[in-house]
């Protein structure tokens, strides 16, 4: 043979050596050739990361030169309710803003004390942005503009720039802190403040409004609407809208009977009309235009006629513009007859009379809102008017809410007897330490003088009547003489 077995092995052997090497020899180019590709890729991402980095810091860099960093930050919240200020958080960035949004039951506004910062009034649901770029770093107060709502509350401390929140900067002062030198001084303006009572003050409200009578026995009135200056209490005076010049307006008293004659003579700058709240009236003359009449413009003068044929203890007010009119001091009272007294009646163990004799009778007309602010017949403590009676005296009062919340109408000393809701004779009175009084209702309540002394009468939502410079608001006193 030509070759032998063991050649053929031989030859088979070389064979796959070199097949072999070949296969080595591709293989290190392969590994040459991942290595660089490996570096390459490498390489690539490095500088990609580097050249992200560089485009941060250029536009971080642009940022601050344009001055938006801080105004790209999500704005603060403020929440606005009767009668409170709630932050979202107690401190803000420099350049910074606050989204507002009015969840009461009334307009609020909210804006920075010492400045002219204020947003526009926000209704009920509504929302506005207040700017506070134009503020450096330091501690600001935030307040509702709107008369009385600072007084019962609405304020709250802001910290602009600053590093950490503080007690002052979530609104909760540190008691625990005061020193009894910082409580002494409180004390002493709260007493100040009460001892100030009663004040002297410009104006006063609720005056009987005497009417003519015509040949035919009708009683006629005049009523007219004009904005004066009206002094709420010692040194603050205001811009109230008023009839014939006093808030509230004039009282006015008649029978069962009557017919009635009111010329209404408007010199405000918008239009009026006048509405008689729980009075029965004849379609055309309930006042509500332009359903039941046209509106009484600027300058322009408008008579109504009526007869009234029930006992009523009612109110008059504007319908137009009632939101601003009836805050802002246009509102009076009316009284047609006579309650019923419960005369020889127990209520609630508290035996009355039967020859009970009224010493006084008045109405006392509630309001928390507009430019008058928190207010007993238009005037704010210390200016309100105290009640001076004699030991034993019975008195009838007449509460009337003209405001836009419930008051809770709390006397001192003695029991509160409801004999009439919304000039209605209760069939059952009652007796009560405090009368809860909702927006338009009027309650008739009689007490008797039992015991001498000065007893407080105020609403019973506590800053309606105190808050931090002393007591304010809606509070007076009745003065009970011993009797001789």
């Amino acid at each position: 043979m030509a070759n032998t077995l063991d050649d053929q092995v031989a030859d088979a052997g070389d064979a796959t050596a070199e097949r072999l090497e070949a296969l080595e020899q591709d293989l290190q180019k392969y590994r040459v050739s991942r290595d660089s590709w490996t570096f390459a890729i490498f390489g690539i991402a490095v500088l990609t990361a580097i050249a992200s980095i560089i485009g941060i810091a250029f536009a971080v860099g642009d940022d601050d030169e344009g001055g938006s960093g801080a105004a790209a930050a999500a704005p603060l919240q403020a929440d606005l309710s009767e009668f409170v200020i709630t932050l979202s958080a107690g401190t803000m960035d420099v350049g910074g803003s606050i989204e507002v949004t009015n969840s009461g039951s009334q307009a609020h506004n909210l804006g920075v004390e010492g400045t002219d910062l204020l947003t526009p009034d926000i209704e009920p649901g509504g929302t506005a942005t207040l700017d506070l770029s134009s503020l450096d770093a330091g501690t600001y107060t935030l307040y509702c503009d709107i008369a009385g709502h600072a007084d019962s509350g609405m304020t709250t401390p802001l910290v602009i720039g600053g590093a950490e929140a503080s007690a002052a900067a979530t609104g909760h002062e540190d008691h625990a802190a005061m020193t009894p030198e910082q409580g002494a001084a409180m004390d002493q303006q709260m007493m100040e403040s009460i001892l100030a009572f009663p004040a002297e003050s410009a104006g006063r409200g609720n005056q009987p409004l005497e009417p003519e009578v015509l040949a035919d026995g009708t009683k006629r009135f005049e009523l007219t609407a004009s904005i004066v200056d009206w002094e709420v209490r010692p040194g603050e005076v205001v811009q109230a809208w008023a009839y014939n010049g006093m808030v509230p307006g004039p009282r006015i008293d008649l029978d069962v009977g009557d017919n009635v004659e009111v010329e209404v003579t408007n010199e405000l700058p918008i239009g009026t009309d006048v509405h008689w709240h729980g009075i029965d009236v004849p379609n055309g003359q309930d006042g509500v235009a332009p359903l039941t009449q046209e509106l009484i413009s600027s300058g322009e003068t408008y008579t109504y006629n009526f007869t009234v044929e029930e006992p009523a203890v009612s109110m008059y007010h504007a319908h137009a513009h009632a939101q601003d009119a009836v805050p802002n001091g246009m509102f009076g009272t009316i009284f047609v007859g006579e309650v019923p007294l419960p005369a020889g009646e127990t209520v609630s163990g508290i035996e009355i009379p039967a020859d009970i004799e009224i010493a006084q009778d008045f109405p006392m007309v509630l309001n928390d809102a507009g430019v008058i602010g928190l207010t007993l017949d238009g005037k704010s403590f210390p200016a309100t008017a105290p009640i001076v009676a004699t030991e034993g005296d019975w008195i009838q009062v007449s509460y009337y809410n003209e405001g836009l919340q419930v008051h809770p109408m709390h006397l001192h000393g003695f029991e509160q007897i409801v004999i009439a809701k919304d000039g209605e004779p209760l069939d059952h009175p009652y007796a009560a330490d405090t009368v809860l009084v909702a927006p338009g209702e009027r309650y008739t309540v009689i007490f008797n003088t039992s015991v001498p002394g000065t007893w407080v009468w105020h609403c019973h939502i506590l800053n309606h009547v105190e808050s931090s410079e002393g007591m304010f608001g809606m509070v007076t006193a009745v003065v009970v003489n011993e009797a001789v």
